[in-house]
């Protein structure tokens, strides 16, 4: 198997836990509770060596979470030493009224119920941007429903504004799924639309509208929205004019886990050729109040597994994430252990796309001391980053007295 190479961590070269990880998984491949199978997988992660689709799904059916912890916690540190981390960011969702029938989808409403929803003018957003203006943010997130009158132009010039408001604002806006839908409607190429998204100053985009790729399951759950050649041709396209983007899944509903590794394959795949993927999200499958409702969620166990598949399996990833208003801050601090480094950021309780859907965060709000502590308690190293993982500060040392500005400081996260 030819080896990957990994990004270099000058703190894991000193790491005792990466050596301690070694040491365990290296007698693990000695133990005889273990199957020959797992033994190799285990071998091939000790080695840096690439696991198979066939490797990723025994993972999945086979391998005790205690031993997916330990192949996921070296893969992580060894990439990224101890440090987990957070950005400082807020959120436009223009409108949840939207032309598609995603099955799963708890936060949108069809045209005829638009009454239900919202839709922002482009003076509501720029004043929502304006709303951040004096704070420490570096990002917006820009994602939410697609409408007709949310068009190509439309779309432009928000950018635009905004960059002209805050030239230094990272703006990570729209996935596929709308990029897909305003580019026909222009009647433009991806080509010649992703050039003008480019022009208009967006940096980069967010993972969201993948869903599961394989036709058998986006069928039956999103049907008529882009599929995965579409969805992964405009990020393919976005690497190629030298820039960043993130990708997700969903997970837990009717699919298998052979769909999922399918999904990754088809991930890890693009980024052996364009690089420009930065952070994998697994998204877990919500179901109140939407037409998948009569499935059971997933277990924390299943949960925990994604995280530590998806680590191990996308070896050309640099970053996974868990988001903590979707899993829970418990179970987010946990998943620290399966593999994740980032936990996206503090939140003033202004994104609603997983609240609506029945997460533990119905009103989910955490300070940044809040997020700090939650990260040094599980033994990590809490670092602020940009979006481009730019390491901005190291909170580990930091003391917060009992007024400290930075205690309730208003930062959205980003879903993908």
């Amino acid at each position: 198997m030819t080896k990957r190479p990994e990004k270099s961590c000058d703190i894991c070269d000193h790491m005792t836990i990466s050596e301690t990880h070694l040491a365990l998984l290296s007698s693990l491949v000695k133990d005889e509770s273990i199957s020959p199978e797992l033994q190799a997988i285990q071998q091939k992660v000790i080695d840096r060596n690439r696991i198979t689709d066939e490797d990723a799904i025994l993972l999945f059916e086979k391998a005790p979470l205690g031993l997916l912890s330990l192949m996921a916690d070296l893969v992580r540190t060894r990439k990224n030493g101890t440090k987990t981390f957070f950005n400082r960011n807020f959120h436009i969702e223009p409108t949840n009224v939207c032309i598609y029938t995603c099955k799963f989808c708890s936060y949108s409403r069809l045209i005829k119920h638009r009454g239900e929803g919202w839709e922002y003018t482009m003076d509501d957003m720029m004043n929502i941007v304006k709303k951040y203006d004096g704070k420490p943010v570096t990002e917006v997130h820009i994602v939410g429903g697609v409408l007709p009158q949310y068009d190509l132009d439309f779309y432009c010039t928000l950018f635009r504004k905004i960059k002209e408001h805050r030239p230094e604002l990272h703006i990570k806006a729209l996935t596929p799924v709308e990029y897909h839908y305003i580019f026909k409607k222009a009647k433009v190429s991806y080509e010649e639309g992703v050039e003008r998204i480019v022009e208009s100053g967006v940096d980069s985009l967010p993972g969201g509208g993948a869903e599961i790729f394989h036709p058998e399951i986006r069928e039956q759950i999103a049907a008529d929205k882009c599929d995965a050649d579409q969805w992964l041709r405009i990020h393919e396209l976005w690497h190629q004019a030298g820039k960043r983007s993130n990708a997700t899944i969903l997970y837990g509903h009717i699919e298998t886990y052979f769909h999922r590794v399918d999904h990754m394959r088809r991930l890890r795949e693009l980024q052996d050729k364009t690089g420009g993927f930065q952070t994998f999200i697994p998204l877990k499958f919500r179901n109140q109040d939407n037409e998948m409702s009569y499935l059971p969620e997933t277990t924390v166990i299943e949960d925990m597994k994604m995280y530590a598949v998806s680590r191990i399996y996308l070896d050309n990833f640099d970053h996974v994430k868990a988001y903590w208003p979707m899993l829970g801050r418990h179970m987010a601090q946990v998943s620290m252990s399966f593999g994740v480094d980032d936990l996206d950021g503090t939140i003033d309780d202004t994104t609603k796309i997983y609240s609506m859907a029945g997460s533990e965060e119905q009103n989910p709000s955490m300070s940044t001391y809040d997020l700090v502590t939650l990260i040094k308690n599980a033994g990590r190293v809490p670092v602020e980053r940009d979006t481009l993982y730019h390491e901005l500060k190291d909170w580990s040392e930091e003391t917060f007295e009992e007024d400290n500005e930075y205690k309730g400081y208003i930062a959205i996260p980003t879903l993908n």
